[in-house]
């Protein structure tokens, strides 16, 4: 979850919201690479999930990276509820899990660096406290009830409302976790051609990296419950965005059905004010219940943008959000995957040539059958699996043309982190495959077998 912006005057008028945007083009030589990934903390003594306080807890993890790694504190009434560190920060999930923010780096080699550094303090600060992480996309046992919300007022806020306009709401906020990457555009036109295939290919990201076969216990009937969960959120701000195909989209457009979208919070000293289902249009005209008056600032609006959920989102760059997280060597897969679509222009084409004459509807249905099947999904004749193999050589292709070393120059390029994604398109086999093969063979239908077998 997004933590509040900051800075930013009065809006005067509605182009600042369309060039706040914009003013995230920068130059192909600026693009960076930014990582998001999540995991769930447990007790390795009784294998439920931690608690905000106590000997095992959050607080412990989070004072424990502070003081042993030179993290600087991010506190919330009172409570310590992230970590800052040289532009990454470390943070908290609703119901408990871990997410580092990586800091934007130019290249795979420095993102794996990262999240090897990152792991490892994680590591050494939880086991001496007998804490131990897992990444998967979906809690394979833990209720709602076992895993607490964490302190943090824009929790308490979403926690009220999501039961009033979805019924997976508070699956999401407790019992999910994802990997994502953010990346920059250079244009309008560059955003838009982005945008397109980012939202196009996302349901392969979800096959690629579907990892949430279990829930409460036992098989769920998909590949990613993670993905599932997002379909009954909120329509309001969920979706494949068939607006983004449409002749003339760009940053006016996105502004527009952003404004649409009703609001969550305001956020005023510290605190988070109650703004649920209200309208930011209303807050522009200095109509908002919440703050009567009032009008927004830049910052009001950047945390706006934070509280809508696509598959892809625009920010002042672009975020990647269909992927279950992981074991460790496809959180490198990830944005690897997306950097080599991404950041090289015949690369891009392709990827566009792709996928751009499929309809609004065979979209929607490769989301759908990506969450059910993963890469055994079937579409109107487009067969996951190929699709895949196809984007997956495209994206190798785009990472050669990058030829960015890494290791010193000893490595020519970025490419090997796609060796995970390989392996899966060679044997057809997801990790939640991998897990539901373990679950009906050689763990006889124990589940806790998880925990030892596949904990960072």
């Amino acid at each position: 979850m997004s933590v509040p912006q900051s800075g930013g005057g009065l809006i005067e008028h509605h182009e600042q919201l369309v060039e706040y945007l914009a003013k995230g083009c920068k130059p192909r030589k600026d693009w960076r690479i930014g990582t998001e990934h999540e995991k769930f903390g447990y007790c390795s003594e009784n294998l439920l999930p931690l608690p905000y306080e106590g000997k095992r807890s959050i607080r412990a993890v989070l004072e424990g990276l502070q003081h042993r790694f030179a993290w600087d504190p991010v506190f919330e009434d009172g409570n310590i509820i992230g970590l800052t560190k040289e532009g990454a920060n470390v943070s908290l999930e609703p119901g408990g899990a871990l997410e580092l923010s990586g800091a934007p780096l130019e290249s795979i080699h420095q993102t794996c660096d990262e999240v090897n550094v990152h792991l490892a303090e994680v590591k050494s600060v939880s086991d001496e406290i007998g804490v131990k992480f897992i990444g998967l996309g979906a809690a394979p046992e833990w209720t709602h009830e076992q895993m607490p919300l964490m302190p943090k007022g824009r929790y308490k806020l979403m926690n009220d409302y999501m039961g009033k306009v979805g019924t997976h709401g508070t699956q999401m906020m407790r019992r999910t976790c994802t990997v994502q990457v953010n990346l920059d555009f250079g244009s309008e036109a560059d955003m838009v051609q982005k945008m397109r295939v980012a939202l196009a290919l996302q349901p392969v990201a979800t096959a690629l990296f579907a990892n949430s076969p279990f829930f409460e216990g036992k098989p769920n009937g998909h590949k990613s419950w993670r993905s599932r969960i997002w379909r009954s959120l909120d329509d309001a701000r969920t979706g494949m965005l068939p607006f983004v195909f449409e002749e003339g989209f760009g940053f006016e457009r996105w502004t527009e059905w952003v404004l649409d979208v009703p609001m969550y919070f305001v956020y005023r000293d510290g605190k988070y004010i109650d703004a649920l289902g209200m309208s930011f249009r209303d807050f522009l005209k200095g109509e908002l219940p919440a703050l009567p008056g009032e009008k927004p600032t830049l910052s009001d609006w950047a945390d706006h943008l934070t509280t809508v959920f696509p598959e892809a989102r625009v920010k002042q760059y672009i975020e990647m959000r269909g992927a279950d997280g992981g074991p460790w060597r496809r959180l490198c897969a990830l944005p690897a995957f997306w950097v080599g679509l991404m950041y090289d222009q015949s690369a891009l084409d392709a990827a566009w040539d792709l996928c751009k004459g499929w309809t609004a509807e065979q979209r929607e249905a490769l989301r759908v059958a990506a969450s059910v099947d993963g890469l055994q999904a079937q579409v109107d004749g487009i067969n996951m699996h190929d699709l895949a193999r196809e984007a997956v050589a495209i994206s190798e292709s785009g990472l050669k043309a990058r030829g960015m070393p890494g290791a010193g120059g000893m490595v020519p390029d970025e490419t090997h982190f796609l060796n995970a994604l390989k392996d899966s398109i060679e044997t057809g086999k997801t990790p939640a495959d991998e897990l539901l093969d373990h679950y009906h063979g050689d763990w006889h239908g124990d589940l806790k077998r998880i925990y030892a077998e596949y904990s960072y």
